[in-house]
């Protein structure tokens, strides 16, 4: 008698634990759409909601290029370079801002867990950081060649028009779930309740509502997917158009590729009796391709030896 009287109360706490959440979801839902309401009715009209959008997705991806970039200097420990310590190299940076549309980044010197450099910034404010071991590593024109690719990419504000995109998008995203909200805490609410009811909580998503749910989840995954693959893929095209500019700016084709094959040669595990088990990047698979920001190394460098083979070459339309 007992041991019915702790199951029939175990089920009779259940449920009421599942009315508490399904309450619960309904007063976010409520709030959700008393929150759509005051938008709606304050609405400056349909240009103005334009506007706003568009202002909130540009001053939110400043904000986040600005933080981010301090953040990951920050995090870098990186030192700033004086004339005095490498008048080679700015000599040449001089003759590269003479022929680019950029002002006279800041450069700074970083242990990078690899030789690499990067660009962070606007033409106008830009920061170039350069791995210590590159100027081991390369030679005087390599170093300039790779200088030219990283101004090319100030000089065409790429890592800034990535960040705007990726704060468009969450600000479109925002806004599509506060319109859909109303719908979807509801569904949300039933599904874990029956859940709930049913003494089993974590199996909501086998209801007909969990089921709902997770399809319209799947979507929201693509749609993520579908906009990373994008401008990811815009990406890569910044890439060949950066060494596209730097080859026409140096005149000097060979030299980036140079670098290019250093790099990489620097940055693969060390050959020996434990190669076979590292992963290179030789076995990335299409997803891993399609995913990455750069495209592979060795395209690259056919691209500008062929280039320095061709030198009347066109220019190809990414890098206009």
């Amino acid at each position: 008698m007992s041991v019915a009287r702790a199951g029939n109360g175990t089920r009779l706490l259940m449920a009421l634990v599942g009315l508490a959440v399904l309450v619960w979801y309904l007063v976010l839902a409520a709030v959700s759409y008393w929150v759509l309401s005051v938008l709606r009715v304050t609405a400056p009209g349909p240009l103005g909601t334009l506007a706003l959008i568009v202002t909130v997705a540009v001053v939110g991806g400043v904000l986040s290029y600005r933080f981010g970039t301090s953040q990951l200097l920050s995090s870098l420990e990186a030192v700033e370079l004086p004339r005095s310590h490498a008048p080679v190299l700015f000599r040449r940076l001089d003759r590269l801002e003479s022929r680019m549309d950029v002002d006279s980044p800041t450069v700074l010197l970083a242990r990078l867990p690899m030789p690499n450099a990067f660009a962070l910034g606007t033409a106008r404010n830009g920061t170039i950081v350069l791995d210590r071991s590159l100027f081991r590593l390369l030679s005087p024109d390599e170093l300039e060649a790779l200088v030219a690719h990283e101004l090319a990419h100030l000089e065409r504000y790429d890592a800034f028009v990535q960040t705007l995109a990726y704060s468009g998008f969450r600000t479109l995203a925002g806004l599509g779930f506060l319109v859909l909200a109303p719908v979807l805490l509801p569904i949300a609410g039933i599904a874990r309740a029956v859940a709930w009811l049913r003494g089993r909580p974590g199996s909501w998503q086998r209801t007909a509502f969990g089921r709902l749910l997770v399809v319209l989840e799947s979507g929201a995954v693509f749609a993520f997917l579908a906009v990373t693959l994008l401008v990811r893929a815009h990406s890569r095209r910044r890439e060949y158009a950066a060494d596209d500019r730097a080859a026409a700016v140096t005149g000097k084709p060979v030299s980036l590729a140079r670098a290019l094959r250093r790099i990489q040669r620097a940055a693969e595990p060390p050959r020996g009796l434990l190669a076979p088990l590292y992963v290179t990047p030789d076995d990335e698979d299409a997803l891993s391709r399609l995913l990455s920001t750069h495209p592979s190394t060795d395209d690259r460098i056919e691209r500008l030896l062929e280039r320095a083979r061709d030198p009347d070459e066109t220019v190809s339309a990414t890098a206009r």
